[in-house]
Protein backbone atom coordinates (compact mmCIF):
# COMPACT_ATOMS: atom_id res chain seq x y z
CA UNK A 1 0.00 0.00 0.00
CA UNK A 2 1.51 3.06 -0.68
CA UNK A 3 0.92 6.44 1.44
CA UNK A 4 -0.05 9.30 -0.64
CA UNK A 5 0.85 12.51 1.13
CA UNK A 6 -2.23 14.93 1.60
CA UNK A 7 -1.63 18.70 0.58
CA UNK A 8 -3.99 20.88 1.61
CA UNK A 9 -4.03 24.51 0.72
CA UNK A 10 -5.56 27.67 2.31
CA UNK A 11 -5.46 30.66 0.09
CA UNK A 12 -7.51 34.15 0.71
CA UNK A 13 -7.36 37.48 1.64
CA UNK A 14 -6.38 38.52 5.01
CA UNK A 15 -3.87 35.90 6.48
CA UNK A 16 -3.82 37.41 10.61
CA UNK A 17 -7.54 38.77 10.66
CA UNK A 18 -9.22 36.21 8.61
CA UNK A 19 -11.90 34.46 11.20
CA UNK A 20 -13.89 32.32 9.45
CA UNK A 21 -17.39 30.55 11.10
CA UNK A 22 -15.58 27.11 10.93
CA UNK A 23 -14.25 24.54 8.41
CA UNK A 24 -14.00 26.23 4.88
CA UNK A 25 -15.20 25.05 1.45
CA UNK A 26 -12.84 22.08 0.23
CA UNK A 27 -11.64 21.68 -3.17
CA UNK A 28 -8.97 19.50 -5.21
CA UNK A 29 -6.33 20.71 -7.59
CA UNK A 30 -3.61 19.31 -9.62
CA UNK A 31 -0.08 20.82 -8.78
CA UNK A 32 2.76 18.71 -10.50
CA UNK A 33 4.83 16.76 -7.91
CA UNK A 34 2.21 17.52 -5.36
CA UNK A 35 -0.34 14.20 -4.62
CA UNK A 36 -4.02 15.08 -2.94
CA UNK A 37 -3.51 19.00 -3.49
CA UNK A 38 -6.72 20.41 -1.79
CA UNK A 39 -7.24 23.96 -1.30
CA UNK A 40 -9.15 25.70 1.53
CA UNK A 41 -9.61 29.55 1.63
CA UNK A 42 -7.07 31.59 3.79
CA UNK A 43 -3.20 32.24 2.84
CA UNK A 44 -0.99 28.96 3.88
CA UNK A 45 -0.55 25.40 2.30
CA UNK A 46 -0.38 22.66 4.59
CA UNK A 47 0.84 19.22 2.74
CA UNK A 48 2.81 16.54 2.79
CA UNK A 49 6.21 15.02 0.92
CA UNK A 50 6.93 17.60 -1.38
CA UNK A 51 9.75 17.15 -4.08
CA UNK A 52 11.81 19.98 -4.94
CA UNK A 53 10.02 19.87 -8.75
CA UNK A 54 6.99 21.24 -7.23
CA UNK A 55 8.64 24.28 -5.71
CA UNK A 56 8.03 26.33 -8.78
CA UNK A 57 4.30 25.71 -8.84
CA UNK A 58 4.13 26.70 -5.31
CA UNK A 59 6.22 29.71 -6.07
CA UNK A 60 3.60 30.19 -9.85
CA UNK A 61 0.78 29.79 -7.20
CA UNK A 62 1.66 32.99 -4.75
CA UNK A 63 3.92 31.67 -2.08
CA UNK A 64 6.50 33.96 -0.15
CA UNK A 65 7.79 30.93 1.76
CA UNK A 66 8.45 27.21 2.45
CA UNK A 67 8.21 26.13 6.24
CA UNK A 68 9.97 22.17 5.46
CA UNK A 69 9.20 20.31 9.02
CA UNK A 70 11.13 17.47 8.13
CA UNK A 71 14.00 16.03 10.31
CA UNK A 72 17.08 15.78 8.01
CA UNK A 73 17.12 11.88 8.57
CA UNK A 74 13.69 10.85 7.79
CA UNK A 75 13.09 8.74 4.67
CA UNK A 76 12.76 10.63 1.21
CA UNK A 77 13.46 14.02 3.05
CA UNK A 78 15.91 15.92 0.90
CA UNK A 79 15.72 19.41 2.23
CA UNK A 80 19.19 20.24 0.70
CA UNK A 81 17.59 20.08 -2.81
CA UNK A 82 14.22 21.43 -1.67
CA UNK A 83 15.90 24.12 -0.32
CA UNK A 84 18.46 24.18 -3.65
CA UNK A 85 15.21 24.74 -5.38
CA UNK A 86 13.70 26.88 -3.51
CA UNK A 87 16.71 29.49 -4.01
CA UNK A 88 16.63 28.96 -7.66
CA UNK A 89 12.53 29.89 -7.59
CA UNK A 90 13.24 32.52 -5.13
CA UNK A 91 10.95 31.79 -2.40
CA UNK A 92 12.24 32.01 1.10
CA UNK A 93 13.01 28.63 2.73
CA UNK A 94 13.10 27.11 6.04
CA UNK A 95 13.71 23.68 7.40
CA UNK A 96 12.76 23.42 11.34
CA UNK A 97 12.46 20.18 11.89
CA UNK A 98 9.84 18.58 14.42
CA UNK A 99 9.49 15.07 15.89
CA UNK A 100 6.23 14.27 16.02
CA UNK A 101 6.43 11.74 18.28
CA UNK A 102 8.75 13.87 20.83
CA UNK A 103 7.13 17.15 20.25
CA UNK A 104 9.38 20.29 21.32
CA UNK A 105 8.07 23.74 22.42
CA UNK A 106 10.84 24.82 21.10
CA UNK A 107 9.96 24.42 17.65
CA UNK A 108 6.59 25.55 17.75
CA UNK A 109 8.39 28.71 19.39
CA UNK A 110 10.69 29.10 16.22
CA UNK A 111 7.42 27.77 14.23
CA UNK A 112 5.16 30.74 14.93
CA UNK A 113 8.10 33.35 14.85
CA UNK A 114 8.85 32.15 11.22
CA UNK A 115 5.10 31.96 10.44
CA UNK A 116 4.39 35.72 11.59
CA UNK A 117 7.69 37.43 10.35
CA UNK A 118 7.13 40.07 7.56
CA UNK A 119 7.06 38.69 4.31
CA UNK A 120 7.36 35.37 4.82
CA UNK A 121 3.37 35.13 4.38
CA UNK A 122 1.40 33.47 2.28
CA UNK A 123 3.30 30.21 3.77
CA UNK A 124 3.59 26.68 2.30
CA UNK A 125 3.67 24.29 5.32
CA UNK A 126 4.90 20.73 4.48
CA UNK A 127 6.47 17.45 6.32
CA UNK A 128 5.75 13.77 5.34
CA UNK A 129 2.63 13.66 5.22
CA UNK A 130 0.78 16.49 6.78
CA UNK A 131 -0.03 15.93 10.17
CA UNK A 132 2.47 17.68 11.87
CA UNK A 133 2.22 20.87 9.26
CA UNK A 134 -1.72 20.86 10.35
CA UNK A 135 -0.34 20.75 14.15
CA UNK A 136 1.75 23.45 13.78
CA UNK A 137 -0.92 25.45 11.86
CA UNK A 138 -3.06 24.46 14.71
CA UNK A 139 -0.69 26.12 17.08
CA UNK A 140 -0.95 29.30 14.84
CA UNK A 141 -4.69 29.82 14.84
CA UNK A 142 -5.02 29.33 18.87
CA UNK A 143 -2.12 31.13 20.12
CA UNK A 144 -1.96 34.04 17.21
CA UNK A 145 -4.86 34.07 15.49
CA UNK A 146 -7.00 33.36 19.01
CA UNK A 147 -9.39 30.80 17.15
CA UNK A 148 -11.23 28.49 20.11
CA UNK A 149 -10.18 25.01 20.06
CA UNK A 150 -13.05 23.50 18.42
CA UNK A 151 -12.69 25.50 15.75
CA UNK A 152 -9.27 25.47 14.82
CA UNK A 153 -9.00 21.60 15.64
CA UNK A 154 -11.93 21.28 13.21
CA UNK A 155 -9.61 23.68 10.44
CA UNK A 156 -6.39 21.81 11.48
CA UNK A 157 -8.07 17.88 10.68
CA UNK A 158 -9.24 19.27 7.29
CA UNK A 159 -5.53 19.74 6.50
CA UNK A 160 -4.32 16.51 7.38
CA UNK A 161 -3.95 16.27 11.25
CA UNK A 162 -4.75 12.86 12.36
CA UNK A 163 -2.61 12.40 15.30
CA UNK A 164 -4.20 13.06 18.92
CA UNK A 165 -1.11 13.43 20.75
CA UNK A 166 -0.20 16.19 18.38
CA UNK A 167 -3.56 17.64 18.93
CA UNK A 168 -3.04 17.52 22.61
CA UNK A 169 0.75 18.99 22.44
CA UNK A 170 -0.62 22.18 20.41
CA UNK A 171 -3.56 22.85 22.85
CA UNK A 172 -1.30 22.87 25.69
CA UNK A 173 1.37 24.80 23.99
CA UNK A 174 -1.55 27.33 22.99
CA UNK A 175 -2.80 26.91 26.72
CA UNK A 176 0.83 28.18 28.06
CA UNK A 177 2.37 30.22 25.42
CA UNK A 178 0.18 33.31 25.20
CA UNK A 179 0.88 36.13 22.45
Amino acid sequence: MTIRPALCLIVGVAFFNSHPAGAQQVTKQDVPGAINFTRLETTVACGGATKPEAVPEIKKLGFASIINLRQPAEPGADIDAEAAAAKTADIRFFNIPFNGQSPDPAVADKFLDTITAPGNAPAYIHCAAGNRAAAMWLIKRLVVDQWDTDRATQEARALGMTSTTLQQFAVSYAQSHKR
